[in-house]
This record gives C-alpha cells, sequence and structure tokens, in this order.
C-alpha cells in the first residue's frame, strides 16, 4: 500500500491518517474535544445556546429605546450601540463556557472555591470604593473594565457551599449547617451594604434550597423557614429601599420614593401586553420607548410587545426544561458533591429567571434581576457562562470512567 494512507500494525489494527480520521467525532474518538462532546449534556448545552441567541435578538429590539434614553444633548447613543456591546460580551462568554465545562470535577472544584474567596473579598470592599449608579454601589473597576462581584459570586459561592454540605457524608458531626449558614448571612449583609436585595433573597433561597437537598432535618428547615418573615420584616424596617418598592408594590398609591417603582412595574406591564399574542414585529414597538431599563431589567416587556406573548411563554418554558432536565439527570447521581452543585446551580438560574420574570409581569416588585443570558451587561453574560460552564462540567457522564478494565475492546474489524 502506499505510504501514509494506511499500514496495519503488528496486532492487525488500521493506522494512518485516514484511519484515524474516521474515528475523529464518533463515540470512538478518545481526544479531549471527542471526549468532551460525547460526555457533555447536549441538549442543555443546545438549550442554553438557543437562550443566548434569543438574547442577541431581544438586546437588538430593546437597544434603541435605551440609547433614545440614554442619549443627551451633547452624547448620542447610536441606536444598535447594546447589540454590539453584547455581540462583544457573547463573543467573550462562549469560550469561557466551554472552557469551564471542559474542566475535570476536582479542577472546577477547585477553581470555584479559590474564586469565592477571591470574589467575597471584592464584596466587602465594593460598598466603599464601588461605582456607584442608581443609588446603589455595585460594580468595581473604571470606565469599560467594571464589573459586578456578586453576580461572579454566586455560582462559585453555590459550589462552595455545596462542597461544604458534601463534607458531611464522610463526618456527620460536621457543622455544615452553621458554617454555610454563617457564610450565607456574611454575604448576605454584604450585599445589603451595596444595597442590593434581589441578590440577597437569591443567596439565601439556594442556601435553603441546598440544605434541603442534603437531608437536612426537618426541625432546622422548619425554624429557619419560620425565619423567613422575621428577615423581610427587618429588611423593611431598617432597608429604605426594600420599603419603598414593598409599598409600592402592595399600595400602588403611595407617593415618594415608591412612586418611581410603581411606574416601572406599570410601564413593564404595558409594554409587555402592547403587543397582544403574537407581537409588533421586530424593531415595530412604541411602548418600549417609555420603559426604564428596556436593555436590562425589563427586557422580558419588550419580547412581549415585538414578539407577543406566544414567544414569552416559549422563553419561560425554555428555562423551565433546563431545571427539569437538569433535576431529572441527577435522579440517578452517585456523587454527593456533583447532586448538591449541580441542583444549587439549577435552582439559582431558575430563581433568578424566574424572580425577573415576576417583576416584569407584575408579580413581584422591582429588585433589578436580569433575565438570564437574555438580558444585557457584560458581568451577567460571563458569570452566568461560568455558571453554565460548572453545571454542565459536573453533569457530565463519562462511560469510560466506569467501565470495567476486563471488558475485551474490539477493532469491529
Amino acid at each position: 500500500m502506499r505510504a501514509g494512507t494506511m499500514d496495519m500494525d503488528v496486532s492487525g489494527q488500521k493506522t494512518g491518517i485516514v484511519a484515524k480520521m474516521k474515528r475523529r467525532g464518533g463515540r470512538g474518538d478518545q481526544s479531549p474535544l471527542g471526549t468532551w462532546f460525547w460526555d457533555i449534556d447536549r441538549m442543555l448545552l443546545l438549550l442554553t445556546l438557543f437562550l443566548i441567541a434569543i438574547g442577541l435578538i431581544a438586546v437588538a429590539a430593546a437597544s434603541p429605546a435605551s440609547a433614545v434614553r440614554y442619549s443627551g444633548e451633547h452624547h448620542k447613543i447610536a441606536p444598535l450601540y447594546y447589540f454590539w456591546r453584547q455581540l462583544m460580551w457573547v463573543g467573550v462568554s462562549l469560550p469561557v463556557l466551554f472552557g469551564v465545562s471542559m474542566m475535570p470535577v476536582s479542577m472546577a472544584r477547585r477553581m470555584a472555591i479559590g474564586g469565592c474567596a477571591l470574589f467575597v473579598l471584592m464584596l466587602m470592599v465594593t460598598p466603599f470604593i464601588g461605582v456607584e449608579a442608581n443609588g446603589a454601589r455595585r460594580w468595581l473597576g473604571v470606565g469599560f473594565a467594571q464589573f459586578q462581584p456578586s453576580e461572579f459570586l454566586k455560582p462559585l459561592f453555590i459550589v462552595t457551599v455545596a462542597w461544604l454540605l458534601s463534607l458531611r457524608a464522610k463526618d456527620a458531626e460536621l457543622p455544615t449547617v452553621l458554617i454555610t449558614g454563617a457564610m450565607t448571612a456574611g454575604v448576605a449583609v454584604l450585599l445589603m451594604l451595596q444595597p442590593d436585595f434581589g441578590q440577597t433573597i437569591i443567596f439565601c433561597s439556594v442556601w435553603l434550597a441546598l440544605l434541603m437537598i442534603a437531608g437536612t432535618p426537618v426541625r432546622i428547615l422548619v425554624g429557619l423557614v419560620a425565619l423567613a418573615p422575621a428577615g423581610l420584616v427587618a429588611a423593611y424596617i431598617f432597608y429604605g429601599v426594600a420599603r419603598s418598592r414593598i409599598d409600592a408594590f402592595l399600595f400602588p398609591g403611595v407617593e415618594g420614593e415608591g412612586a418611581s417603582d410603581h411606574f416601572q412595574t406599570n410601564a413593564a406591564h404595558n409594554t409587555l401586553t402592547a403587543g397582544g399574542w403574537t407581537g409588533t414585529g421586530p424593531g415595530a414597538g412604541a411602548a418600549k420607548f417609555g420603559l426604564p431599563e428596556a436593555h436590562t431589567d425589563y427586557i422580558f416587556s419588550v419580547i412581549g410587545e415585538e414578539f407577543g406573548l406566544i414567544a414569552c411563554s416559549v422563553i419561560a418554558v425554555i428555562f423551565l426544561a433546563i431545571v427539569v432536565r437538569v433535576f431529572v439527570k441527577l435522579l440517578d447521581e452517585q456523587d454527593e458533591f456533583k447532586l448538591l452543585a449541580s441542583a444549587g446551580l439549577a435552582t439559582q438560574f431558575g430563581a433568578q429567571a424566574l424572580v425577573s420574570m415576576a417583576v416584569n409581569t407584575g408579580l413581584a416588585p422591582s429588585k433589578g434581576m436580569t433575565l438570564p443570558f437574555i438580558s444585557y451587561g457584560g458581568s451577567s453574560m460571563v458569570a452566568l457562562s461560568v455558571g453554565m460552564g460548572l453545571l454542565l462540567a459536573f453533569t457530565r457522564r463519562n462511560p469510560f470512567l466506569t467501565r470495567s478494565p476486563y471488558v475485551v475492546r474490539w477493532s469491529g474489524e
């Protein structure tokens, strides 16, 4: 035979370029990329990419309204300014998502724990040296390089808490509830100093969900749940932003600080329903121009106006499908850490989407919560990519890890 085309090794196996190329991309491909492709939950990855694509379309629809709102007499913002920036952030985020999803579980866990410590330190200094916007200090950095530490902390904190709770399986005497509770309380205090009431709710809710999944005694869970109303009352009394937003939500005619929040929820509801079931069509929406933060917090309403309530329902179903798929996949998971980490990340993802959609539909007071992978924002997009990358890494199933070493491998030829 011609050299370099096909040779036979001593065992009769075909070698050479052609034979190697035939094995690429198939089930027998044991290259790092091939192994990753067959181990990854491809449906979960596809749904995520679908959300990112929807987000680009939605930001393109909302960008002109936000450009008009934030343009001034001497400063004009191009109609698609936010779309082009979001496209850039997607270009940055996708390699992050794929890169993190390729990590071995041990490496991903170490990265998350180290990152959690780093971003907690950043969260500690944010209320003092952070950039102020809309009355809150939630960002660090200057100019183009600004980022929100709490967004990055969310997935890393969840993995860290999952790791600590999983240690109880090895030593039942470890006070994991007390340790993780103190950590969550500390993060909550730092978030309230910014202030960021919405993120505080997400962190606390995911912690409670992880305790439930970890098999924490019912009496402890009941006690913690009973503290929730007390926490809300304390927030209402001592936290002015929470008080104004709760007042605006419960008493629509309230005057003062809460009036602006009531205006936002009203504008969001009116925009959401302005297009009916099928929408006005891309770029044809008019109500969005009266909507504050159309490209971030209230992008779901823009989708409702231009693409219709049916499109909104489809997006809600996609979020639900991602969460349900993860939990169904975890039904036979034996590794305590991977179970807790994956469940926590899926809970955080679903809870954030639920809160954002509830605010847009008027079912919850305004919280400044972005819609995952759809709202505009560099910090949000990159941090969500880290979280989804971790989720994909922890839900990977590698058949070679559990296959008996005594099984004979045949070439089939």
